[in-house]
């Protein structure tokens, strides 16, 4: 589990192939700390596994599920990427609950520079718009972003200088690819309530988590 606050960037130095997966050798241009064997960093939002490390860079497997639904497999050498630890039991949750696993990509569609800010916007697919809400959470190439609106194809956020700076979101340019993670909390409500409204998973009588709930108490 990851907050979506980025800890610093580090560069692709080779990614090898193995198959239908490859291996990813990533130098973080940070103090990272020692990373210990079979733990979990995010890289632009996606969750991976450590399997080796040495003291300048680390290298972590991708699998081919991964490379199909993320934008790792058009990393080249010299890329750079977004990086953060996992979180641990006790730290300030200061972004929001980011699991690391992309739900898919979207595409920079617009940037301007508004005062000292920069906003962005992303068209997505319909299967990922309709978990965004204006006001809500979304993390895009791992960073915890605020939505500040949304349309039937995308949306847009507002990311302030220090962001920025920390992350690799101002080398974006029109037509880049990203990768997206929806509010995790919204995508199991909306499980939920689809098991309830489907008559072919209606048994024994069980009310459950439906939208007359969710309205009676405020939620919808």
């Amino acid at each position: 589990m990851f907050t979506g606050l980025i800890e610093g960037t580090g560069t692709l130095l080779r990614t090898e192939r193995h198959g239908p997966d490859s291996r990813m050798v990533i130098s973080p241009a940070f103090r990272m700390g020692e990373p210990v064997l079979g733990e979990s960093i995010a890289v632009d939002g996606a969750c991976l596994t450590v399997v080796d490390f040495d003291s300048s860079s680390f290298g972590a497997d991708v699998s081919a599920e991964t490379l199909a639904r993320t934008t790792l497999g058009a990393k080249v050498s010299g890329s750079r990427v977004n990086l953060e630890r996992a979180l641990r039991l006790g730290d300030r949750l200061g972004g929001h609950l980011v699991s690391g696993h992309v739900d898919g990509i979207g595409v920079l569609r617009e940037r301007k520079i508004e005062g000292r800010s920069l906003r962005l916007a992303f068209e997505v697919s319909s299967e990922i718009a309709r978990f965004v809400i204006e006001k809500g959470s979304i993390a895009v190439n791992g960073i915890s972003l605020t939505v500040n609106g949304v349309s039937r194809t995308g949306f847009d956020v507002n990311v302030v200088p220090h962001t920025a700076s920390m992350t690799t979101l101002a080398d974006l340019r029109i037509g880049a690819e990203v990768n997206i993670e929806t509010d995790l909390i919204g995508k199991y409500v909306q499980r939920l309530v689809s098991l309830r409204e489907d008559p072919a998973t209606e048994n024994e009588g069980a009310k459950g988590v439906d939208l007359d709930l969710l309205r009676r108490h405020g939620f919808a």
